[in-house]
Parts: structure tokens; sequence; C-alpha cells
């Protein structure tokens, strides 16, 4: 997978989501994302905070990234 994907900035994160990275950093922790399967993580941001498709994966990648 390209790092361009997943690797964004606040600036593009603020954009098309409302929030930081570190915001959502802390709502996926609190959802223990890191446990879970990246669809089940991916549908919780789309269900549960609107985030569009596209950006709801970039978030997930980049936050499991992150965690690796």
């Amino acid at each position: 997978m390209k790092s361009d994907y997943w690797d964004v900035d606040d600036q593009h994160v603020i954009e098309k989501t409302g929030r930081k990275l570190a915001e959502w950093k802390k709502i996926l922790d609190g959802f223990k994302a890191v446990d879970k399967k990246s669809n089940d993580v991916v549908a919780f941001l789309q269900n549960d905070h609107n985030v569009p498709r596209y950006w709801a994966r970039t978030l997930t990648t980049n936050y499991l990234k992150s965690k690796a």
C-alpha cells in the first residue's frame, strides 16, 4: 500500500472530517480499534461519526500503522 494513501496531515483531515488526527486517535483508542478488524473500524467511523468511506479507511490505516 502506498504511504501517501494513509500518511496525511491535519489540514487535509480537518478539511474532510472536521477533526484533527489527534482527536481521531482518541476516538479510535476509546473504541479499542487496535483490537478490531479494520473493516469494523471503518464501519464505526462511517456509521457513528459520518466519515466518508475513503477517509474512514484512511484514518483507520493511519491509526493502525501508528500502532504497529
